[in-house]
């Protein structure tokens, strides 16, 4: 018996398989078309791209298995956050996804501030209205393209929108569904006064589910371009994140991990709803039921280090700019990197922040510059750290690393330093696809809960404590840069 993991990425699609014990037995992934992004904030996929990336990596991951589809006893979904896919009665896309770091939403948020007002809104969703969120998407629709909006009946996120494509059902997780900004968060359930506020009729939104919960079969159409058997249970999954936090057993109070992909996340699990009133961190719904987590999000953590990559040194390899950043020492030597490439939402809800290289002399090369990315990139997760001290979130022990940050020993050792706390990786490094073979397994009754299938899954395969004298360079070089985002703004404003 093997558990199918399937993840929407921005980038790719990848699909793991895995065993009752928790092994991982084979994996595969295919690209997605690169994103369209434009200056004013506009970022967009194909959805019918990610239905074809999945499609390839299930048929590409059964034939590196050698398992047959009868082997496959469910299937678990994960992926990007935050996506509208707008469909029509029928079924079909009315357009381009609007994805999860598209900011053109801004005035859409303020309308929603006025409407409900802030704290109300924050009192119903445990969220402020940010452009990252569904609900923010949909109206930018519903004002600047009402014959698109006329015509909407159906509001799915990405991986919902694959299982959709993979059974012909309507559905999603309540974790996902925090992202939407139109859930009831303490209560798990869709906020009538959210939805009537904004003009959303609840029939546009799909049945809720527990991210182990069995909500949707495989089609026989399905079956026939993915090489699955028809009928093959699938459970609600959750978003990257959710799923995530279950790939790296975050699951109890306390517990943090930190993960690096094309944005940044630091996630904390938490037994209660935690209203940060600034709004400056994320409550969703836990993968698990009765829990919940917060998360603070670097737009551009990962984005950053490809953006200079492929404007400073198309084709080198990410272990070669490793090795090149690890010429200098910590705190490349007064450079700086603000990493707001895409405005950014933790701790600055400011869609409108831009990036800069600070403190550039003649004396600094591209070590300086690769290595100052990777640092400030971990500087701004840093402030969700000192966010959950603020509000007194526990965030005790180790930290583990997920994404691609974790593929770099240099980065881990950094981030250790500069959050002050061990970390650690684990054996499996797929990330939100295993979390999400993980809830699979569950769904089925392969273990009697999440804490099950993490305990018998999980095994840390490095510990990394911080450095002191790096400790020391960081600890100054963070409270240099908390000083460089007002700088930027006072020079936007002025």
């Amino acid at each position: 018996m093997f558990f199918l993991g399937i993840d929407i990425g921005t980038g790719g699609t990848r699909a793991v398989l895995v065993d009752t014990t928790g092994r991982v037995i084979a994996s595969a992934a295919s690209e997605h078309a690169p994103f369209r992004a434009t200056s004013d904030g506009w970022a967009e996929q194909d959805p019918a791209d990610w239905s074809r990336a999945a499609q390839e990596s299930i048929r590409a991951v059964l034939a590196a298995s050698g398992q047959p589809a009868s082997a496959i006893a469910c299937v678990g979904l994960t992926g990007q956050m935050h996506g509208a896919v707008l469909l029509d009665a029928a079924g079909a896309v009315l357009r381009p996804a609007l994805i999860w770091c598209d900011t053109r939403s801004a005035p859409q948020c303020d309308w929603l501030h006025r409407t409900l007002g802030r704290a109300r809104l924050m009192e119903l969703t445990c969220n402020p209205a940010l452009p990252n969120f569904t609900l923010p998407k949909l109206l930018w629709v519903r004002d600047t393209e009402p014959e698109i909006f006329d015509r909407v009946a159906h509001l799915l996120c990405p991986k919902d929108y694959v299982r959709f494509c993979l059974s012909g059902t309507y559905a999603m997780d309540v974790q996902e569904a925090s992202g939407t900004l139109l859930l009831d968060v303490a209560h798990r359930r869709w906020s009538k006064e959210v939805a009537q506020a904004a003009g959303v009729p609840l029939t546009w939104l799909p049945e809720l589910f527990e991210s182990a919960e069995i909500c949707a079969k495989i089609s026989a159409e399905a079956a026939a371009r993915t090489g699955l058997l028809a009928g093959t249970p699938i459970v609600a999954g959750a978003g990257d994140q959710g799923a995530g936090a279950v790939g790296m057993g975050i699951l109890k109070p306390g517990a943090v991990s930190v993960t690096i992909g094309t944005s940044g996340v630091v996630f904390a699990a938490t037994d209660r709803p935690v209203h940060d009133p600034a709004g400056r961190l994320h409550t969703f719904c836990h993968a698990v039921p009765g829990r919940w987590h917060v998360m603070g999000v670097t737009q551009a953590a990962g984005l950053s280090l490809r953006w200079y990559r492929d404007t400073f040194r198309p084709g080198t390899s990410y272990d070669a700019l490793s090795q090149l950043a690890a010429q200098v020492p910590a705190g490349s030597e007064g450079l700086f990197w603000a990493p707001y490439l895409m405005g950014e939402r933790t701790p600055h809800l400011d869609p409108e922040a831009r990036a800069a290289f600070v403190g550039l002399t003649a004396a600094h090369g591209q070590e300086h510059l690769t290595r100052a990315v990777l640092e400030g990139v971990t500087y701004s997760l840093r402030d969700t750290f000192t966010l959950f001290a603020e509000l007194g979130i526990p965030a005790h022990g180790r930290v583990r690393l997920g994404g691609g940050g974790a593929r770099s020993a240099l980065w881990r050792q950094m981030q250790a330093d500069i959050y002050g706390h061990p970390v650690e990786i684990l054996t499996a490094e797929e990330g939100g696809a295993f979390g999400a073979a993980l809830l699979a397994g569950v769904g089925v009754g392969a273990w009697k809960d999440v804490d099950a299938a993490c305990e018998m899954a999980l095994h840390v395969a490095e510990h990394r404590e911080p450095q002191a004298t790096a400790r020391a360079v960081y600890e100054q070089g963070y409270a240099v840069y908390r000083r460089i985002y007002p700088a930027l703004r006072g020079l936007r404003q002025g």
